[in-house]
């Protein structure tokens, strides 16, 4: 089976060894596709922005003239208005006319000549209208800004679109690209370049699609460019990748050659690991708070190698579940614990043993019946079996979930909830999962320092398992203040370095025996009514 695995591996390793070549113009094109969108977004940003920003500029021209004329069609007016003209940026005319569009006067005393391209449209925020138009011998599109007075006179400024050209649009248009500018409505305003539908277009992967709009203005900028053509101008960095994709396939297959020269895998170590006992459980004591005696323990792991390294679970745990081989790890330590324990569970019946298990086991509802070969003839019972649901992954509420829970449930044996408040646990969760057990992880007792008066946040997990009627175990207790505060708060249970560290089975054993007279079990949780969760 080992020798199986090692050239699955190395299959996979010579494989892998060509993805960086294969993968050059997937890299390639994500490359291009992310800086040119971004490139174009800048530029439809910049066209929206100088639109928004022309409208705006005829609205303060055209409300300064409002504000600074006596009268309108007067000579006074033409003179304001021009003068109004000429200090702004970009504002070609003034026209005063009725509300049948009937002209009275403008700036320059010309007459306008415009026609309309869409209908009066508002703008959140303004008094104003505005209506794209068609403004004397002008190729690109105006906007007029209009004022109502009086309901029976209207007084509007004419502002070009943008303040280039049409030709100048065109003439930096790559080949193949289209801009378009309409009203949000959909009603066209200007298109330039190649005719094409933008919302077809807009989820094809041989287009660069971009939009923006125009502030508060109902008109969108929209642009659409061929990939071919973005991607033709990065030919150079296309080399370059080529070049580091076969540097990158080169080391891969070395070190493919070098697995194979080994022939062993962190995987196997773990594996043999496993076989030859190596990880070993160590026994963290959970202490009463209230009496001082033993109520039972947590089993922690270590890696325990033959030239005397321990190796902390941190460096393998997530890779155990990952490779699967948390199922057959917990098995071992279930059989040592069993060996290690049931001389001891007969002398103290209301000892608790917490087991971890992984998000795994709940996938596999053979994990029952593991717990029955394990522990069915031994001299530890059911009753005495906590089974810890670590929270690295959430579980998910399936069938498979609540058939383990349900069976271990049927054996005897309880439910609790590690690390209670850090991961995916709320309310709901825990109350669906069916747990008898919360365990507070330690950064919330952490947060007890001496002369603390109240934590809320620990406070409200005290109370949210209280009002779930489960039981509740403090995790990293180590300093009196810490066991002081949690006792007032009618908190039983605890475990952490102020009591002891996860000890061998031999150091276990003598403590245990040490704290016999126990008079509080895991099943003997304070009544809700002990809870404090209001230390005000």
């Amino acid at each position: 089976m080992k020798a199986k695995f090692s050239h699955v591996l190395m299959l996979l390793g010579g494989l892998l060894a060509f993805v960086p070549i294969l993968s050059v113009d997937f890299a390639l094109d994500a490359y291009v596709r992310s800086k040119e969108t971004a490139a174009l977004q800048t530029r439809m940003d910049a066209l929206s922005a100088e639109i928004n920003y022309n409208a705006n500029n005829a609205v303060s021209v055209l409300r300064k003239v409002v504000a600074d004329s006596p009268s309108f069609c007067t000579p006074t007016f033409t003179g304001i208005a021009q003068a109004a003209i000429e200090n702004s940026y970009n504002v070609k005319q003034i026209l005063v006319e009725n509300m049948d569009g009937v002209q009275y006067c403008d700036a320059f005393g010309r007459g306008v000549s415009h026609s309309p391209l869409s209908t009066s449209l508002p703008v959140p925020g303004l008094t104003e209208t505005i209506t794209v138009v068609k403004f004397a011998d002008m190729t690109m599109p105006a906007l007029k800004v209009t004022q109502t007075l009086g309901g029976v006179r209207r007084i509007s400024a004419f502002v070009p679109l943008m303040a280039t050209t049409e030709e100048s649009l065109v003439e930096n248009l790559p080949q193949g690209a289209m801009i378009d500018i309409a009203l949000t409505s959909g009603t066209p305003v200007l298109s330039l370049g190649e005719s094409m539908d933008f919302d077809r277009s807009v989820n094809r992967q041989d287009y660069l699609a971009v939009q923006s709009y125009a502030g508060e203005l109902p008109i969108k900028v929209r642009y659409l460019l061929p990939f071919a053509e973005a991607r033709a101008g990065y030919a150079d960095l296309d080399v370059v990748f080529t070049l580091l994709s076969c540097v990158g396939s080169a080391m891969l297959l070395l070190v493919t050659l070098a697995y194979a020269r080994r022939s062993r895998t962190p995987s196997f170590d773990l594996e043999r690991a496993i076989g030859r006992n190596e990880i070993k459980p160590y026994y963290q004591p959970v202490i009463n708070l209230r009496t001082g005696g033993l109520v039972g323990c947590e089993v922690l792991c270590r890696w325990e190698k033959p030239n005397g390294e321990i190796v902390p679970p941190g460096v393998f745990i997530d890779y155990a579940e990952n490779s699967g081989m948390a199922i057959p790890m917990t098995l071992s330590l279930m059989q040592q614990v069993r060996y290690d324990l049931s001389e001891l569970a007969q002398k103290m019946p209301g000892l608790k043993i917490s087991i971890n298990l992984f998000e795994g086991h709940f996938r596999d509802v053979g994990i029952v019946d593991d717990v029955q070969a394990i522990f069915g003839n031994s001299p530890i019972s059911y009753d005495q079996l906590v089974f810890e649901i670590t929270e690295r992954r959430p579980l998910e509420n399936s069938t498979a979930v609540n058939s383990v829970i349900s069976g271990l449930h049927a054996l005897g044996a309880k439910i609790a909830m590690d690390d209670a408040g850090t991961g995916h646990s709320n309310l709901a969760y825990i109350a669906t999962l069916g747990v008898d057990v919360i365990k507070i992880d330690r950064v919330f007792v952490d947060m007890v320092k001496p002369g603390t008066t109240q934590v809320a946040v620990l406070d409200g997990l005290i109370s949210m398992a209280a009002n779930l009627g489960c039981e509740i175990v403090a995790e990293g207790v180590e300093t009196e203040a810490q066991a002081v505060y949690l006792r007032s708060r009618g908190v039983v249970q605890a475990q952490g370095y102020i009591f002891a560290p996860a000890l061998k089975v031999g150091a276990f054993k003598e403590l245990a025996l040490a704290l016999q007279s126990v008079p509080l079990g895991y099943g003997d949780a304070p009544d809700a009514s002990e809870i404090v969760t209001d230390a005000a």
